[in-house]
């Protein structure tokens, strides 16, 4: 076990190598709910969310995520999300470890946003590995096929109010649901051990093994506190030409043009 987002995170189930092989034949379920969500709502939330993200979001549009940077204002990276634009004008940012919540509210209140910044009860669980898409296509429809990465659903299951969504920390493929109903995890857990049971899933965690082979940085454990977010492999998502301003802008146009901040 471990502690991430103040919470606690299982790191393995006692056996490495099984949890392995299941991530890259088959399929592994992940609690990880440790992986905590910002939600910003409101008649600003749209310009709160682009000011907090070193990339464009003026095209995005419901049901899309968009892994994006969140700066501070000499272009330094504080975290790595996923940003998920949400029906009624939501948006969650699904968080690395980090008090991301405290940073957002202090932003919104000193811009004079008109936003309510707070943390859901959203708690994901993963599905990742080869079979995953099988097993998901088994409980939602097959129509969850047609989701594309970092695209997702506000659906259930058998009651249950979630978000589908196919992302994942493995480049193995699968979703993640994020159970908007902390009372309802177990279970959520038990329906996806049971319709799993014939694609051999069983429990595990992201998989620092195959992290590696996949090249997949972390947060916090591939970078510094000074690294930019063009040092951690994130140029391309990150426009410095954005016409609305965000945090860390100035500084990153300066790493662009003469190779440092100013």
């Amino acid at each position: 076990l471990t502690v991430y987002n103040k919470m606690v995170l299982p790191t393995s189930y006692g056996d490495l190598k099984a949890e392995y092989d299941r991530l890259i034949h088959d399929v592994a379920i992940w609690d990880v709910a440790a992986e905590r969500q910002v939600q910003i709502s409101g008649p600003d939330a749209d310009r709160c969310a682009q000011y907090l993200t070193a990339r464009d979001l003026s095209n995005m549009r419901e049901g899309q995520g968009k892994y994006v940077a969140m700066c501070d204002h000499e272009g330094r990276i504080l975290n790595d999300p996923v940003l998920m634009k949400l029906s009624g004008g939501r948006y969650w940012f699904s968080l690395a470890d980090n008090d991301m919540v405290l940073w957002c509210k202090a932003v919104a209140r000193e811009k004079g946003f008109d936003v309510e910044v707070v943390e859901p009860d959203v708690s994901p669980l993963g599905l990742q590995g080869p079979k995953a898409e099988d097993l998901v296509a088994d409980l939602f429809g097959d129509h969850i096929r047609e989701i594309k990465f970092f695209g997702f659903i506000e659906t259930e299951l058998d009651g249950i109010p979630l978000v589908l969504c196919r992302s994942g920390w493995s480049k193995q493929g699968g979703f993640e649901m994020f159970l908007q109903d902390g009372s309802r995890g177990n279970e959520l857990y038990a329906k996806c051990m049971e319709a799993g049971a014939k694609y051999n899933i069983g429990p595990g965690a992201p998989n620092h093994v195959e992290r590696v082979e996949s090249g997949l940085l972390s947060w916090g454990g591939d970078n510094t506190p000074d690294s930019n977010p063009f040092e951690v492999g994130m140029g391309r998502y990150t426009d410095t030409e954005c016409e609305d301003d965000f945090i860390g802008k100035s500084a990153l146009k300066a790493v662009v043009a003469h190779g440092g901040p100013e």
